[in-house]
């Protein structure tokens, strides 16, 4: 799992053997069961995760409803906003599978990044496309139809329709599950003519 680790990080800096077992010392690598919930609404955390193996989600509960927001797969990092403004968290975080993830604090990282700063440099970078994408997917879901959203996600991660439950995934689109069938069946028709 670590040699994942290095090859992600070294398409933004080079690793030095030191550098590669100060990483391996830190010990941040967790096996999480599905369905495992990293974090509650109400929960104080200061834990950031990257996912090596499986996926998380973040999701919302309202009246008594999951509405699924995002989906966090292989090479994607995850700091939920109560790391950021230290405060209880608004969502809810779990394993969508059985998953292999990095979890890390705002400590683990300062000291990181003392004694090595292109770590900063390098999580500067990928924040900065972390936030891009996130501002894409954004503009996208705000400006498109359920079905140019389903139709963007089978091109944009088509991983995810078959890793995750018809609900979640409806949930994500922002429609009921009954829609979702009706949805494929209509591209699947489609495509058939």
């Amino acid at each position: 799992m670590q040699d994942l680790l290095f090859d992600f990080i070294s398409k933004y800096v080079s690793l030095t053997e030191d550098e590669k077992n100060i990483i391996i010392s830190l010990n941040t690598f967790r096996t999480i069961k599905k369905g495992t919930i990293l974090l509650r609404e109400g929960q104080n955390s200061n834990e950031s995760y990257f996912v090596m193996k499986g996926g998380i989600r973040t999701y919302y509960m309202i009246d008594g409803e999951e509405k699924t927001t995002a989906f966090y797969t292989e090479m994607e990092a995850l700091t939920p906003h109560c790391v950021v403004n230290k405060a209880p968290s608004e969502y809810y975080i779990s394993c969508i599978e059985d998953s292999i993830i990095t979890v890390s604090t705002p400590e683990m990282e300062v000291e990181v990044f003392n004694k090595f700063p292109k770590f900063e440099s390098m999580c500067r970078v990928l924040s900065e496309e972390i936030l891009v994408k996130q501002q894409i997917n954004f503009d996208e879901f705000k400006t498109s139809s359920p079905e140019q959203r389903y139709l963007n996600l089978l091109q944009s991660r088509p991983d995810l329709i078959q890793r995750v439950p018809q609900h979640q995934l409806a949930s994500y689109l922002g429609i009921k599950p009954e829609s979702l069938s009706r949805l494929r069946a209509r591209i699947i028709e489609k495509n058939k003519g």
